[in-house]
């Protein structure tokens, strides 16, 4: 299995023992990733963590872990993020961050980091930099991923996802060796009901009320770098390593 994906401590809880061996890096990358739904920021993150040897943190991925997974042990906090999801409510603020908190040793991981999905509101990002600031954790950059709407409602149509092992991948610009089939686990992709053109649209308006504010936020901090998600992963990638030079 690609270590990338196999973030155990991150996905199941701090009881759980990492199997990401970190490699020896002088001066680790650590990485906020911000664009709206279907940018690409999971595809970068598996490039740019190739790259710098960062591991791709997603609070999505965590969720959906607890979610679907029964065995695992939730903490209270996981617990609670769970029930909340179980009401078909956002989970909360608060919430979402005593469960970041919770994987403290993730961010503080000698190989750096790569955080996608958290923070998605400034109430999120200032909460994350007391943290930041009580451990002595320092932010490079927030790599905020750009893309038309039209673009974005295309690209999550044709996106499809491990239910397993969590690999994305796109029929048009991504697709699997095997059509339907995950290249790492072989379980079949599915595609989620929220990537659909008319859920899509709804996250959209979602993501421009509550998560926008976030690049004037970080803009202001001087961490805000721009990156068009138009084209290829691999041209992404270019333009997001030159921009992090």
């Amino acid at each position: 299995m690609n270590p990338q994906r196999d973030r155990s401590a991150w996905l199941y809880g701090p009881d759980v023992q990492c199997r990401v061996t970190p490699p020896s890096i002088v001066h680790p990358r650590r990485l906020v990733l911000l664009g709206a739904p279907g940018v690409g920021k999971g595809t970068q993150a598996e490039l740019l963590g190739a790259a710098y040897g960062a591991c791709h943190l997603s609070t999505g991925d965590i969720f959906r872990t607890m979610h679907t997974n029964c065995s695992a042990q939730l903490t209270p906090a996981m617990s609670e993020a769970v029930s909340q999801m179980h009401q078909g409510h956002l989970v909360a603020d608060d919430t979402v961050l005593a469960v970041v908190r919770e994987r403290l040793q993730c961010l503080k991981c000698r190989g750096g980091f790569l955080l996608d999905g958290f923070p998605r509101t400034v109430t999120q990002a200032e909460s994350l930099d007391a943290v930041f600031a009580e451990h002595g954790i320092v932010l490079d950059a927030v790599v905020y991923y750009d893309l038309p709407h039209a673009d974005i409602i295309a690209r999550l149509d044709g996106r499809r996802t491990c239910p397993s092992c969590h690999g994305v991948y796109n029929v048009l610009m991504n697709p699997p060796h095997v059509a339907g089939v995950c290249d790492t686990c072989g379980t079949k992709l599915l595609q989620r009901a929220d990537d659909r053109p008319e859920a899509t649209e709804i996250r959209l308006s979602a993501y421009e009320r509550s998560t926008a504010p976030l690049i004037e936020y970080y803009w202001a901090q001087g961490l805000l770098l721009k990156v068009s998600a138009r084209g290829t992963p691999e041209e992404v990638f270019e333009r997001t390593v030159k921009q992090l030079a």
